[in-house]
Protein backbone atom coordinates (compact mmCIF):
# COMPACT_ATOMS: atom_id res chain seq x y z
CA UNK A 1 0.00 0.00 0.00
CA UNK A 2 1.56 3.48 -0.84
CA UNK A 3 2.12 5.85 1.52
CA UNK A 4 -0.46 9.02 1.50
CA UNK A 5 0.72 11.67 -1.06
CA UNK A 6 0.82 14.41 2.02
CA UNK A 7 3.35 12.44 3.81
CA UNK A 8 6.59 13.93 3.71
CA UNK A 9 10.24 11.62 2.48
CA UNK A 10 11.45 12.13 6.12
CA UNK A 11 8.13 11.47 7.63
CA UNK A 12 8.37 8.00 5.18
CA UNK A 13 11.95 6.88 6.34
CA UNK A 14 11.40 7.31 10.13
CA UNK A 15 8.03 5.08 10.13
CA UNK A 16 10.10 2.54 8.80
CA UNK A 17 13.44 3.12 10.36
CA UNK A 18 12.82 0.36 13.25
CA UNK A 19 12.20 -2.86 10.79
CA UNK A 20 14.68 -1.99 8.26
CA UNK A 21 17.54 -4.23 7.65
CA UNK A 22 20.92 -3.56 8.34
CA UNK A 23 22.19 -2.23 5.56
CA UNK A 24 19.08 -0.27 4.72
CA UNK A 25 19.16 1.18 8.02
CA UNK A 26 22.42 2.60 7.40
CA UNK A 27 21.25 3.94 4.29
CA UNK A 28 18.10 5.31 6.02
CA UNK A 29 20.67 6.64 8.69
CA UNK A 30 22.68 8.80 5.81
CA UNK A 31 19.58 9.98 4.30
CA UNK A 32 17.95 11.09 7.72
CA UNK A 33 21.07 13.62 8.26
CA UNK A 34 21.56 14.86 4.57
CA UNK A 35 17.95 14.28 3.06
CA UNK A 36 19.03 16.47 0.39
CA UNK A 37 21.17 14.21 -0.98
CA UNK A 38 19.01 12.22 -2.79
CA UNK A 39 17.96 15.50 -4.96
CA UNK A 40 21.55 16.26 -5.43
CA UNK A 41 22.90 12.35 -6.81
CA UNK A 42 22.04 9.49 -8.98
CA UNK A 43 20.85 6.39 -7.31
CA UNK A 44 24.65 4.82 -7.49
CA UNK A 45 26.21 8.13 -6.47
CA UNK A 46 23.79 7.90 -3.59
CA UNK A 47 25.03 4.16 -2.81
CA UNK A 48 28.35 5.29 -3.04
CA UNK A 49 28.01 8.35 -0.54
CA UNK A 50 25.96 6.09 2.09
CA UNK A 51 28.89 2.97 1.62
CA UNK A 52 26.17 0.73 0.02
CA UNK A 53 25.30 -1.39 -2.77
CA UNK A 54 22.90 0.46 -5.64
CA UNK A 55 20.29 -2.60 -4.92
CA UNK A 56 20.05 -1.81 -1.48
CA UNK A 57 19.18 2.01 -2.57
CA UNK A 58 16.34 0.51 -4.97
CA UNK A 59 14.84 -1.82 -1.97
CA UNK A 60 15.14 1.15 0.45
CA UNK A 61 13.07 3.40 -2.29
CA UNK A 62 10.56 0.62 -3.03
CA UNK A 63 10.22 -0.22 1.09
CA UNK A 64 9.18 3.38 1.56
CA UNK A 65 6.24 3.20 -0.93
CA UNK A 66 8.16 5.24 -4.54
CA UNK A 67 7.69 3.31 -7.76
CA UNK A 68 11.05 4.52 -8.34
CA UNK A 69 14.38 6.24 -7.05
CA UNK A 70 13.37 9.75 -9.90
CA UNK A 71 9.72 9.60 -7.63
CA UNK A 72 11.62 9.94 -4.41
CA UNK A 73 13.93 12.81 -6.03
CA UNK A 74 10.99 15.04 -7.02
CA UNK A 75 9.13 14.51 -3.46
CA UNK A 76 12.66 15.11 -1.73
CA UNK A 77 12.98 19.06 -4.43
CA UNK A 78 9.58 19.49 -3.15
CA UNK A 79 10.31 19.21 0.64
CA UNK A 80 13.50 21.31 0.33
CA UNK A 81 11.08 24.03 -0.61
CA UNK A 82 9.93 23.94 3.03
CA UNK A 83 12.94 26.01 4.01
CA UNK A 84 14.35 23.06 6.45
CA UNK A 85 18.58 23.10 6.57
CA UNK A 86 18.45 19.60 6.63
CA UNK A 87 17.16 19.64 3.02
CA UNK A 88 20.34 21.49 1.77
CA UNK A 89 23.43 19.70 -0.21
CA UNK A 90 25.88 18.45 1.54
CA UNK A 91 27.67 18.88 -1.64
CA UNK A 92 27.95 22.45 -1.67
CA UNK A 93 28.86 23.02 1.78
CA UNK A 94 32.11 20.86 1.89
CA UNK A 95 34.19 22.27 -0.89
CA UNK A 96 37.32 21.23 0.46
CA UNK A 97 39.62 24.08 0.69
CA UNK A 98 37.19 26.49 -1.06
CA UNK A 99 34.73 27.34 1.76
CA UNK A 100 35.98 30.70 2.49
CA UNK A 101 35.88 32.09 -1.43
CA UNK A 102 32.89 30.45 -1.76
CA UNK A 103 31.20 32.15 1.12
CA UNK A 104 32.73 35.57 -0.29
CA UNK A 105 31.12 34.79 -3.52
CA UNK A 106 27.66 34.13 -2.26
CA UNK A 107 27.44 36.83 0.01
CA UNK A 108 28.47 39.16 -2.46
CA UNK A 109 25.94 37.62 -5.44
CA UNK A 110 22.87 37.91 -2.77
CA UNK A 111 24.04 41.92 -1.87
CA UNK A 112 24.21 42.63 -5.40
CA UNK A 113 21.39 40.45 -6.40
CA UNK A 114 19.26 42.58 -3.84
CA UNK A 115 20.42 46.08 -3.67
CA UNK A 116 20.09 46.03 -7.39
CA UNK A 117 16.28 45.89 -7.28
CA UNK A 118 16.14 48.95 -5.06
CA UNK A 119 15.04 52.40 -6.25
CA UNK A 120 16.19 55.27 -4.56
CA UNK A 121 12.58 56.90 -4.52
CA UNK A 122 11.07 53.43 -3.21
CA UNK A 123 13.23 53.90 -0.07
CA UNK A 124 12.69 57.47 0.16
CA UNK A 125 9.10 56.72 0.72
CA UNK A 126 9.33 54.02 3.41
CA UNK A 127 11.88 56.51 5.20
CA UNK A 128 9.62 59.15 5.35
CA UNK A 129 7.05 56.70 6.59
CA UNK A 130 9.00 55.67 9.39
CA UNK A 131 9.82 59.20 10.18
CA UNK A 132 6.15 60.23 10.24
CA UNK A 133 5.14 57.55 11.57
CA UNK A 134 2.66 57.48 15.64
CA UNK A 135 4.81 54.38 16.02
CA UNK A 136 6.84 51.69 14.10
CA UNK A 137 5.77 48.31 15.02
CA UNK A 138 8.59 46.07 14.06
CA UNK A 139 8.03 42.16 13.59
CA UNK A 140 10.36 39.40 12.95
CA UNK A 141 10.35 35.59 14.29
CA UNK A 142 13.07 32.87 14.65
CA UNK A 143 16.01 33.92 12.77
CA UNK A 144 13.80 37.09 11.41
CA UNK A 145 13.92 38.18 15.07
CA UNK A 146 17.27 39.02 15.39
CA UNK A 147 17.05 41.80 12.22
CA UNK A 148 13.94 43.13 13.71
CA UNK A 149 15.68 43.99 17.03
CA UNK A 150 18.75 45.20 15.53
CA UNK A 151 16.55 47.71 12.98
CA UNK A 152 14.73 48.96 16.19
CA UNK A 153 18.25 49.52 18.17
CA UNK A 154 19.45 51.35 15.02
CA UNK A 155 16.67 54.50 14.09
CA UNK A 156 15.24 54.58 17.89
CA UNK A 157 17.75 56.58 18.38
CA UNK A 158 16.40 59.24 16.35
CA UNK A 159 12.73 57.78 16.24
CA UNK A 160 10.86 57.70 19.61
CA UNK A 161 8.34 55.28 19.28
CA UNK A 162 9.52 52.11 18.29
CA UNK A 163 8.64 48.89 19.29
CA UNK A 164 9.80 44.95 18.72
CA UNK A 165 6.81 42.72 19.19
CA UNK A 166 5.33 40.97 20.93
CA UNK A 167 7.45 41.52 23.80
CA UNK A 168 8.13 38.87 26.41
CA UNK A 169 4.70 37.65 28.32
CA UNK A 170 2.46 39.78 25.52
CA UNK A 171 0.39 39.05 22.25
CA UNK A 172 0.00 40.76 18.89
CA UNK A 173 -3.42 41.80 19.58
CA UNK A 174 -2.36 43.83 22.15
CA UNK A 175 -0.91 45.63 19.78
CA UNK A 176 -2.93 45.04 16.50
CA UNK A 177 -6.05 46.24 18.64
CA UNK A 178 -4.80 49.88 18.52
CA UNK A 179 -3.04 49.59 15.27
CA UNK A 180 -4.12 52.74 12.85
CA UNK A 181 -3.38 54.54 9.10
CA UNK A 182 -1.06 56.34 11.25
CA UNK A 183 1.35 53.97 12.20
CA UNK A 184 4.38 51.63 10.03
CA UNK A 185 4.75 48.02 10.63
CA UNK A 186 7.79 46.48 9.25
CA UNK A 187 8.28 42.92 9.08
CA UNK A 188 11.27 40.28 8.31
CA UNK A 189 9.49 37.30 6.98
CA UNK A 190 12.43 35.18 6.08
CA UNK A 191 11.41 31.83 5.08
CA UNK A 192 9.68 29.35 7.55
CA UNK A 193 8.19 32.43 9.31
CA UNK A 194 5.29 31.17 12.04
CA UNK A 195 1.65 32.23 11.64
CA UNK A 196 1.71 35.50 13.22
CA UNK A 197 3.59 37.34 10.38
CA UNK A 198 0.63 36.49 8.00
CA UNK A 199 -1.85 37.55 11.48
CA UNK A 200 -0.34 40.67 11.73
CA UNK A 201 -0.20 41.78 8.11
CA UNK A 202 -3.48 41.17 7.44
CA UNK A 203 -4.46 43.33 10.33
CA UNK A 204 -1.80 45.81 9.52
CA UNK A 205 -3.07 46.12 5.95
CA UNK A 206 -6.92 46.40 7.03
CA UNK A 207 -6.05 49.25 9.46
CA UNK A 208 -4.48 51.18 6.56
CA UNK A 209 -1.07 51.21 8.33
CA UNK A 210 2.00 51.37 6.22
CA UNK A 211 3.24 48.26 5.61
CA UNK A 212 7.24 47.10 4.63
CA UNK A 213 7.87 43.41 4.18
CA UNK A 214 11.52 42.53 4.05
CA UNK A 215 11.57 38.85 2.91
CA UNK A 216 13.68 36.23 0.82
CA UNK A 217 13.37 35.28 -2.37
CA UNK A 218 12.01 31.81 -1.15
CA UNK A 219 9.21 33.50 0.68
CA UNK A 220 5.67 34.04 -0.65
CA UNK A 221 4.69 37.29 -1.95
CA UNK A 222 2.44 39.40 -0.34
CA UNK A 223 0.28 42.10 -2.26
CA UNK A 224 -1.42 43.67 0.74
CA UNK A 225 2.41 44.76 1.91
CA UNK A 226 2.75 48.56 0.95
CA UNK A 227 6.13 48.01 -0.03
CA UNK A 228 8.47 44.47 -0.47
CA UNK A 229 12.09 43.81 -0.78
CA UNK A 230 12.93 40.45 -1.15
CA UNK A 231 16.70 39.73 -0.45
CA UNK A 232 18.51 37.31 -1.84
CA UNK A 233 19.60 34.82 0.54
CA UNK A 234 21.00 31.54 -0.61
CA UNK A 235 23.28 30.22 0.99
CA UNK A 236 26.46 28.35 -0.14
CA UNK A 237 25.65 25.09 2.46
CA UNK A 238 23.08 24.28 5.26
CA UNK A 239 22.29 27.95 6.16
CA UNK A 240 20.47 30.67 4.57
CA UNK A 241 23.19 34.01 3.62
CA UNK A 242 21.57 36.52 5.50
CA UNK A 243 24.18 39.56 4.46
CA UNK A 244 21.90 41.09 1.83
CA UNK A 245 19.53 41.18 5.03
CA UNK A 246 22.11 43.20 7.62
CA UNK A 247 22.45 45.33 4.50
CA UNK A 248 19.06 46.50 3.86
CA UNK A 249 18.20 47.12 7.64
CA UNK A 250 22.21 49.13 7.52
CA UNK A 251 20.68 50.86 4.99
CA UNK A 252 17.17 52.17 5.66
CA UNK A 253 18.85 52.77 9.72
CA UNK A 254 21.71 54.99 7.72
CA UNK A 255 18.95 57.12 5.71
CA UNK A 256 16.43 57.38 8.57
CA UNK A 257 18.58 58.64 10.66
CA UNK A 258 20.07 61.24 8.04
CA UNK A 259 16.30 62.18 7.03
CA UNK A 260 15.41 62.73 11.13
CA UNK A 261 16.52 66.25 10.39
CA UNK A 262 16.83 68.24 13.06
CA UNK A 263 14.14 66.36 15.71
CA UNK A 264 16.27 63.56 15.25
CA UNK A 265 19.52 65.49 15.62
CA UNK A 266 17.89 66.57 18.95
CA UNK A 267 16.84 63.37 20.27
CA UNK A 268 20.48 62.25 19.58
CA UNK A 269 22.19 64.57 21.43
CA UNK A 270 19.84 64.05 24.62
CA UNK A 271 20.17 60.61 24.52
CA UNK A 272 24.10 60.87 24.82
CA UNK A 273 23.52 63.76 27.29
CA UNK A 274 21.40 61.13 29.60
CA UNK A 275 24.63 58.66 28.58
CA UNK A 276 26.86 61.03 30.12
CA UNK A 277 25.07 61.12 33.33
CA UNK A 278 24.16 57.88 33.91
CA UNK A 279 28.03 57.16 33.03
CA UNK A 280 26.75 53.82 31.02
CA UNK A 281 29.88 53.58 29.19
Amino acid sequence: MRPPATESFLQRVRQHLQALPATERQLADFVLEFPGELASYAGNELAQLAKVSPSTVSRFIRRLGYENYEEARRQVREDKQSGSPLFQSAAQAFQRGQMLATHRERSLTNLTNTLDQLSEPQLSEIVQAIIAARQVLIFGSRSSHAFAQYLRWQIIQVVPQVISLPGPGETLAEYTAQLGKNDCVILFGMRRQTRQMAALLASASKAGASVLLVSDQASPHYAAATWSIQCDCHGPGLLDNHVAVMAVCDLLATMVLEAAGAPGRKRLAAIEQQHEQHQEF
